[in-house]
């Protein structure tokens, strides 16, 4: 019997699996106001921007000033990132099997996508946070225990509150093992686990502090340590991505059938300040 694939129909389910695992790509995390249409790796997208204006008392009776021109400064975000998979699977392989195959295969090149993905938006949020919206350092990271893994994610929001972030929507993404310490806080557990009724972002474990709390396996570390917390509001940063490209074909020297798909993307921080960082160390 004859592989029955409908390219569309895959590519649709691929796209959906990875945007809804993702934990710095979701949409309370980062933004996609500038995605429009992606065609390949190598396009950019122009984001404008237009400065202050400057406001000047008025006096009665007076003329004011000339109109100021306006200055306005573009933003270039750049789709560098370019990934694909290529698998096959033999035709009597296949048979022998009463699982769908594809499926499944499908199902692992997404999350091995999401995972690239994930890492990439990652990094480049750590690479933008200003050094004046950092608790702690790589030289000397914050070792948090339970006692004040809480009291750190205070000390985030009063470097957003600074840098006038807004204040609805705020995310921290945390590793496991700060998570761990925020459960033994009677302040996390009372505050955080309020809404373990109803269903949550992936990745998210509660809210507190002003935040929404997501953890990850995919926050910014060197060895297993230093890990680069990251606190922040989606507008600091925008996320565009497309799978432009998934194929079915059998391979000329073989006897089975083999999928194909590329996935593009590229971040870019547009408002750094929307975003801080707790450098830390486990206990």
């Amino acid at each position: 019997m004859a592989l029955e694939f409908i390219p569309t129909v895959w590519a649709a389910r691929l796209l959906v699996a990875l945007q809804r695992s993702l934990v710095y790509g979701q949409a309370n995390v980062c933004n996609r106001d500038y995605e429009g249409e992606i065609r390949a790796s190598g396009n950019t997208v122009k984001i404008a921007s237009v400065g202050d204006v400057t406001v000047d008392d008025y006096v009665t009776n007076d003329v004011i000033a000339d109109p100021e021109i306006l200055t306005d400064d573009d933003q270039s975000l750049l789709i560098d990132q370019a990934k694909y998979f290529n698998f096959f699977v033999d035709s009597v392989d296949r048979a022998q099997q009463n699982v769908n195959v594809l499926d499944e295969a499908m199902r692992r090149a997404s999350w091995q996508l999401r995972d690239r993905a994930d890492t990439f938006l990652a990094t480049t949020m750590d690479a933008a946070v200003p050094s004046g919206n950092k608790i702690g350092s790589v030289a000397t990271p914050i070792v948090p225990t339970k006692d004040d893994a809480y009291e750190y994610l205070v000390d985030l929001g009063v470097l957003l509150d600074e840098a006038n972030a807004p204040i609805d929507g705020r995310f921290v993404v945390v590793p496991a093992w700060f998570h761990g310490l925020l459960l033994k806080d009677e302040r996390f557990v009372k505050a955080g686990t309020r809404r373990s009724d109803i269903a949550i972002r992936n990745g998210e474990v509660g809210e507190a502090a002003g935040f929404t709390i997501l953890k990850s396996n995919n926050v910014p570390n060197t060895a297993g340590e230093k890990y680069k917390i990251i606190a922040g509001h989606s507008i600091a940063t925008t996320y565009v991505d497309q799978i432009v490209d998934v194929q079915t074909y059998k391979p000329e020297k073989r006897f089975g059938d083999a999928v194909k798909g590329l996935h593009v993307y590229g971040a870019k921080v547009v408002r750094p300040t929307c975003l801080a960082q707790l450098i830390a160390d486990k206990e």
